[in-house]
């Protein structure tokens, strides 16, 4: 399964559209579903899609439940398996090749006025330095035709480049856009050991598609998904620009820096490809900022009372706040798994313990938990002086927060008639 197979039930929209804002502006008047635009002015006949990878769309395409997809990220986490190599001849992403390397005639889209330009949002980089591989997610800045300006986080890239740089050499990498839905998922993984994201996807859709990931390699020597929509072999440089500023995952706006550099030597797509232009803080950016945390969060809250589901929310932007379900055991249960979650997850400012009859992702059956379950006196947490995340612009000038954790499920062996809802 493709990128382009997640694009069942998306609209396809056949009017004229520009890569200049239009993409937002039409996602927002029809309610951010999911949309594939196939008449793009500057794209010639290049397609692009948005908001086409989210929860309910992956468990219903996958046929699985939330929380049996949370298993198996778990599952493809601890469960690392080489992908298949394939020859150019059994690629699609070789399907054509650019004469001439122009970045400006690929459906990269500028989403928001705030923002500097046109971003890869959706786009993948993979690197190899020194022997170790690295998947993962950064935004890029269209600058020029063969150039583009990308904010490296500190984490393992980050570490990498330093590294390069400090020796004077450039890094080969490829830049994937459009690669099947374990590989995005496995891009958005973050470990504290160099374990090799491609090795997590190869597990994961091996679980989910029942046969191997396969990679072909690159006349610069990185390997990439073969059915990826596109390809495109590139240099980090020895070069900073400026990057930003751009509309990050929770709305507000990130600041301008010096970051490196990339240059594009080849760019290699699918026939009538489609350009994955992701939305920033829209469902895409959620899913893949959030999804990949809630293994770690379950796990932990799983090692100390039975936990069924973890959904990030929406208005914690897929990162800052989450839903845990759990199965009380014994008094107590619903503390200790909010300690347990905050501990699974070193971002989140605030978690809501709810029971299994509550889904999750519907925050009207969330705030009913709490209205219906929750004492505020006697069933809350608040913990002082917490690390806290970048993403959050209340954090003080040491990177403190507060958190706080809610525990609105019910006392194991009470009678529950009372507060069971007939909706």
């Amino acid at each position: 399964m493709a990128f382009r197979d997640l694009l069942v039930g998306a609209t396809e929209v056949n009017d004229e559209i520009s890569v200049n804002h239009d993409m937002l502006n039409q996602s927002t008047r029809m309610n951010h579903r999911a949309i594939v635009f196939n008449n793009i002015s500057e794209a010639n006949g290049l397609r692009a899609a948005v908001n086409v990878l989210a929860r309910d769309r992956i468990c219903a395409i996958f046929d699985i439940s939330p929380g049996e997809l949370i298993d198996t990220l778990a599952w493809a986490m601890a469960n690392p398996t080489e992908p298949d190599v394939v020859d150019i001849e059994n690629s699609p992403v070789f399907e054509n090749t650019q004469e001439n390397v122009d970045l400006t005639k690929i459906p990269i889209p500028w989403h928001y006025a705030e923002d500097r330009g046109r971003y890869q949002s959706a786009s993948v980089i993979i690197a190899e330095y020194e022997g170790v591989r690295n998947m993962s997610f950064h935004r890029q800045f269209l600058r020029d035709k063969n150039h583009c300006v990308s904010r490296f986080v500190p984490r393992h890239l980050r570490t990498m480049t330093d590294k390069a740089r400090a020796n004077g050499e450039e890094i080969n990498i490829a830049v994937v856009n459009g690669p099947d839905a374990s590989v995005l998922l496995a891009a958005a993984m973050s470990f504290t050991h160099d374990l090799d994201e491609l090795t997590v996807a190869a597990a994961l859709h091996q679980k989910l598609h029942g046969k191997p990931l396969e990679l072909v390699t690159l006349s610069n020597g990185i390997q990439v998904p073969a059915d990826s929509e596109y390809a495109m072999e590139a240099r980090i440089t020895l070069q900073d620009d400026d990057e930003g500023p751009y509309v990050d995952i929770t709305g507000t706006v990130d600041d301008i820096r010096q970051e490196p550099v990339i240059e594009y030597d080849a760019v290699h797509h699918r026939n009538k490809a489609i350009f994955h232009a992701l939305i920033p803080v829209e469902v895409e950016h959620r899913t893949l900022m959030g999804l990949p945390r809630a293994p770690t969060i379950k796990a932990a809250v799983n090692a100390v009372v039975p936990c069924t589901d973890v959904y990030m929310t929406d208005g914690g932007s897929g990162w800052l706040s989450a839903v845990v379900a759990i199965e009380p055991q014994k008094e107590d249960d619903g503390v200790a798994a909010i300690h347990a979650a905050l501990g699974g997850h070193g971002s989140m400012k605030q978690v809501t313990i709810v029971d299994t009859d509550i889904d999750c992702s519907n925050p009207v059956r969330v705030e009913w938990a709490l209205m219906t379950r929750w004492q505020p006196d006697k069933d809350t947490v608040i913990l002082s002086e917490q690390k806290g995340s970048s993403l959050d612009p209340s954090r003080d000038e040491n990177g403190l927060t507060s958190k706080i954790g809610i525990d609105a499920t019910l006392p194991p062996g009470i009678d529950r008639k009372p507060y069971q809802s007939v909706l």
